[in-house]
């Protein structure tokens, strides 16, 4: 199975900022054992919390949102380098800044790794547009709540969705940020994306990397978003 993997960058950070190693070990264990056993992955990595931290700063001393973009997208591509450095020689060497490069390095069968593209795009859009581009199976999107839920998780009485329709999703999420560091679960252009493409994607818990060995091993997890 062909499979694009969006790692959220808040995953990778705790919250005083410091990098969780662990868990960047462990993706890495999970995704080279699913490697050995057939399974070929393309793993795009968000900005997290230093993104968010400089986007803040930028915008404060007076940059533009096209500016605090391409902050967001080269802390995202560093993001990319670390998940890069764990995966070893299985990993392509050179993070992918363009969908040409992209192209290019999927002929050599290691593990390709992004972050940002251009600004006005979040990740999760970077991840879709790889997905449609590669004609991937599945798209899994990793980030720190466990599914698509009804309302705002932290709010009494949220209800996790198991499966929605992606109309339904945009519905819930219509009305979300796009400015530079807001982007939530999903950005419009993501939207959009697998919309049109009809591609398969699960949101989920990827607090636990093992959820990506549990999914791919047809294990109900997260919420899967439908497009019949």
């Amino acid at each position: 199975m062909r499979v694009v993997l969006k790692i959220g960058g808040s995953l990778l950070y705790d919250e005083n900022g410091n990098v969780v190693l662990d868990i960047i070990r462990k993706y890495s264990e999970v995704i080279l054992a699913l490697r050995e056993s057939g399974h070929k992955f393309m793993i795009v990595v968000g900005g997290g919390k230093p993104a968010r931290e400089f986007i803040a700063a930028a915008r404060a001393l007076g940059a533009s949102e096209a500016q605090c973009d391409w902050l967001g997208i080269k802390l995202a591509r560093n993001n990319a380098e670390l998940m890069s450095a764990a995966l070893g020689e299985s990993a392509y060497p050179k993070i992918a800044e363009s969908l040409d490069e992209l192209e290019a390095s999927m002929i050599s069968g290691k593990i390709v790794l992004m972050g940002g593209l251009i600004p006005g795009q979040s990740t999760n859009a970077v991840a879709a547009i790889a997905a449609e581009l590669l004609k991937a199976d599945l798209l899994l999107n990793a980030t720190n709540v466990d599914g698509v839920y009804d309302k705002d998780p932290k709010e009494s009485g949220a209800k996790k969705i198991d499966s929605l329709h992606i109309g339904e999703l945009k519905r819930i999420l219509a009305g979300g940020g796009t400015k530079a560091g807001e982007y939530k679960l999903f950005d419009p252009v993501a939207l959009r994306v697998v919309e049109r493409s009809k591609i398969k994607t699960i949101i989920f818990n990827g607090t636990i990397p093992e959820n990506v060995h549990r999914i791919l091993n047809g294990e109900k997890i997260g919420s899967v978003i439908t497009h019949v």
